[in-house]
Parts: C-alpha cells; structure tokens; sequence
C-alpha cells in the first residue's frame, strides 16, 4: 500500500522538526533552487545530505514557498467595514488578506483615498515591479479610485462621493474590492 498525502506531510514534518547536533547547511541555494526547478537532478550524495540535515530541508522548503508565492497571480482582494459607525472618521480599512490599506486622508481640503500595498504580501514585488494597475470598488461596483502604483507601492485619488467614507461604505454593503486592470491592448 502507497503513502497517503497525510502520511507524506506527518513524514515530512517530522523530518523537518527534527534536531541534528552540528547541522549546517549542507547544498548551496542554487543547488537547491535548480532540484526545485527540475534543471538538475540531485546527486545520490546531495540526496543523501539533504536527508541528513534538518536545517538544509528547512531551506529548501523555504526556497520553495518564495518560488511559489512569485508564481503566484494576484486575481485581487476584498474588505469589509468592520466596525459600526460612531461618527468618527473613517482613517482607514484594510483588505480581508491584509494586502492593501486604503487610507482616507484630506488633501487640503478636499478629501481624498490613498490605496497602499504591503510590501509583505505575497505576489507585492511583482505587483510593484509591473506597476499594476489597479481598481477600487465598493460593494455597490461604483469606482473609488483606479491607477497605477507608484513606487511606494501606492496609489492615490479624490474621494469622489459626496457622502463621508463611513457613510458611504454603510449605503453600499460595508465592502470593497481591489482588483488587478488588466493592462489595455
């Protein structure tokens, strides 16, 4: 009888929680990164030191959650108004998966929405490398802001309602979405 997808994951748990005395890392990143890739096959003796070293395990599946999250595409966020209104100023909200801020500022007397990118998140250098267009609508599909991201991972607009932040997002369904423009052909 084959392994199950749980007894892979408890087997490469254990591998990776264990300790060894003196452990280092035993393969270079690139040797590590071309097994992930499939250029180059590892050898039966890096095969074997790979299986010897807790830590160099913990690499390699490092190198492998940042390989994925850059292969990774962005199809855009959503956010909820969270809190009730008290009358107070809305000052900002934040998307559900913590990617995007939107911050509600007055820029000199006109009020205005800036959009921030995390630089954190999964997916943001590519974001911020293409200088990803983006739109911001609220739960009503109405258009809050779009542009493009600046290179502080930013985008900025008018609030182009008449009603304050709070109250509009409590008319139209106490949500919004950021979601990727796909770029004009």
């Amino acid at each position: 009888m084959g392994m199950t997808n749980l007894d892979r994951k408890l087997q490469a748990g254990a591998l990776l929680a264990r300790r060894v005395e003196g452990d280092g890392l035993m393969l270079a990143d690139a040797v590590l990164l071309q097994a992930l890739s499939g250029s180059r096959p590892l050898t039966q003796g890096e095969r074997a030191a790979l299986q010897a070293s807790p830590l160099t395990l913990r690499r390699m599946r490092h190198l492998a959650d940042v390989r994925r999250t850059q292969h990774m595409t962005w199809t855009g966020s959503a956010g909820l108004l969270r809190a009730a209104d008290s009358g107070a100023p809305l000052d900002v909200l934040r998307t559900d998966d913590r990617m995007w801020r939107l911050h509600f500022v007055d820029q000199g007397g006109v009020p205005g929405v800036v959009v921030q990118l995390d630089m954190d998140a999964p997916g943001a250098a590519q974001l911020l490398a293409a200088r990803a267009t983006i739109a911001v609508r609220d739960g009503a599909g109405s258009m809050i802001v779009q542009a493009s991201l600046d290179a502080d991972g930013e985008c900025e607009g008018p609030w182009p309602f008449a009603a304050s932040p709070s109250v509009h997002f409590q008319r139209h369904g106490a949500r919004f979405d950021v979601m990727p423009v796909p770029p004009s052909t």
